[in-house]
Order: structure tokens, then sequence, then C-alpha cells
């Protein structure tokens, strides 16, 4: 089932801003299992099984890193801007789907052939700068006609697959892994506290989405699922990333050098007591680079103890992110035991 549900997770497209067709696909799956589901002005999902007093929030962001078409020029190719935190070599020779106003348009991310480089240019990464997406079209008014403009969001067009030993390989499991994680948390917890189960949007652009829905809903503690890095394969040492695939998933204690979140003690011990108590493999991370929603909401209103719960992802911000779906499964297996209680503050 977990893989089913992120299949269709990351198949589906959504950039920061444009992150309603991953929403269909979420509101569908949990509709029957909640109580109360809707949007807010911001686009977040919020759906709600109602409880006690005592509120707990969790909370999956919805956007992916992708590209904004910014110009095409008299010859039909087109310019673009990324939406969130590429590393620009990943994009060159891509396949893409524009989402244009007459529905979607194919393309591939060009640039010079090392055929006509020159020794310079052999010796240093593409940049975005440098790349176009050839749609075909020869004119700007032929790129018009197939309804492609100023702001039209572009995706990586790449499918879900799956690899060996429950492994699977796609897009945008960062970070459709924690909405899959909180899918079936929510069609499974029986808890006597209220739960916001939140999809949140934008947080590759600045986690403007969890900082909003944080603020109004004010729950006494939150936990954003997401995805994290594992140091599990070739290029990388244990002492940068000492996480591993198929391990557990991850509870966070700091992330980005205590720059992004420092998580509540007693968040993190409520998590780790129900890990135990279920036998759920876990792990811990002190991390240095990256940081999730937890960082905005655990700012908002006097203070929101938090921590984040992880997926550790191979290859993050690629279009050939890996993961091992034990680990989502044992996330849920720790959120629905945990829920069944409250941190002890």
């Amino acid at each position: 089932m977990v893989q089913e549900i992120l299949k269709k997770l990351s198949n589906a497209h959504g950039i920061s801003g444009s992150e309603g067709s991953v929403a269909e696909v979420i509101r569908a799956e949990v509709a029957p299992f909640v109580d109360e589901i809707r949007e807010d002005s911001m686009g977040n999902l919020i759906t709600v099984k109602k409880g006690d007093d005592f509120s707990i929030m969790l909370a999956a962001h919805m956007d992916e890193i992708g590209a904004m078409v910014k110009y095409v020029d008299e010859k039909g190719f087109v310019r673009f801007v990324t939406i969130g935190g590429w590393y620009d070599p990943t994009l060159y020779a891509q396949r893409v789907v524009l989402h244009g106003t007459k529905g979607p348009v194919y393309g591939v991310v060009g640039g010079k052939p090392p055929h006509v480089m020159k020794e310079e240019d052999r010796k240093r990464p593409p940049k975005v700068d440098d790349m176009f997406i050839d749609i075909g079209a020869t004119s700007a008014e032929e790129a018009a006609e197939l309804g492609i403009e100023v702001g039209t969001p572009v995706n990586i067009d790449r499918e879900f697959c799956a690899l060996a030993n429950k492994r699977v390989t796609g897009k945008a499991f960062d970070n459709r892994a924690g909405c899959a994680m909180l899918i079936e948390t929510l069609k499974t917890v029986k808890s006597p506290h209220t739960i916001y189960g939140v999809f949140t949007v934008q947080e590759e652009v600045g986690l403007k989405g969890a900082k909003t829905v944080a603020y109004s809903l004010n729950p006494d503690c939150a936990i954003a699922t997401d995805t994290t890095i594992p140091g599990d394969h070739p290029g990388i040492e244990k002492k940068d990333a000492s996480l591993e695939m198929g391990a557990g998933p991850v509870i966070t204690i700091v992330d980005s050098n205590g720059r992004g979140l420092i998580a509540n003690r007693k968040v993190v011990a409520w998590l780790r007591q129900a890990a135990e108590a279920k036998e759920v493999p876990f792990q811990l991370e002190v991390g240095k680079g990256g940081t999730t929603d937890a960082t905005t909401i655990h700012l908002e209103r006097g203070g929101i103890p938090a921590t984040t719960l992880s997926i550790p992802t191979r290859y993050i911000h690629s279009p050939v992110e890996v993961l091992d779906l034990a680990d989502i499964e044992n996330g849920v297996a720790l959120l629905v035991e945990a829920l069944k209680s409250e941190p002890d503050f």
C-alpha cells in the first residue's frame, strides 16, 4: 500500500506554489479517514481527526523543486529560473513537462554540446543561465499557441519505479515520502488527542506554508515528516552523514548546525519511547545542512515544541531519489504508537 501511494505522489507534479495536483491525490486518499478537510488561503491542505483539547500537528510539505518560465525567445526556446535548491548540472539534458494554459507540453533542457565546448567550458559545470528548454517550437508565437507563457510551471518528467530489496526510485521523494508517511498515519491512528494532519506548501522556497498554518492552528506540539541524507553510498563518509537507508526513520535532535531546528528534547524523548515500546528501529540525527518545516513551526506563537521524523533518502534534490519502503512503514508504526499519548511537558 505504501508503495502505491508513494508512486501516485511521486508521479504527480507540484512545484512550490503549484501544489494543486498533489493536494488532489492526498485529498482522495485521506478524506474517508478524517473528520474535517479544508484548504487555507496559502494552499495548505489541513485535515483534522477530532479528539480532546491537546492538539498535535503533523506536517508534510507537498511541493517539489522545479522551474518556471522566465522568457521565450524569438526562436521558441524557453529560458527559465529554478524554483528551489537545484545543483545546476543535475538539470542539464533532462526531459521536462511544462504545465501550459492548454495542457502539458514536453521539452528537454538543452545547452552547448560537449563537441563544441572550449577547453575552459569543459572545466566548469554547466550553469542554469546557459541552459534553455527546447519544446520543438520555432518561434515565440508557436510557443504561445501551445500555451507557454511567462510563469508557466516546469517539472522534471520522470516516473517512479521499483528497485531491489523494497527500494524504489523517483522524483520528489523530498517530500512525497513524508506525505505518504502522514497519509498512512492518518488512515491508521487512533488517538485520544486532536490530530492536525497538514500538507504544507512552499517549503522548498522558505518554509512558507508551515509558518502561516502553524500560527493559525497553534498546536500544543508538532512533528514535521520529511527526508534526510544517509551516508551509506560511495562519495560520502559516515562522519559527514551517519544515517543508513533501511535502518529506520530518523528523529532529529539538531539540523543545520543549530541554525535551523534545535528540537524540543521532551518531544524527542516521546518519539524515542514510542519506538522502543513498539520495538520500531529508529535513528537519531544531528545534521549540518538542510532544515524542515519544523524550524518555522517551532518559532510560531510563543514557541511550539517540535521535531522532525525523516526518511533517509539518497540523491535528494535530483530526479532519481532512492529510499527504502521499510523506513516509511516503520515511521508510520512509530507515529501511530506515539500519538496514543503525549509528550511529558
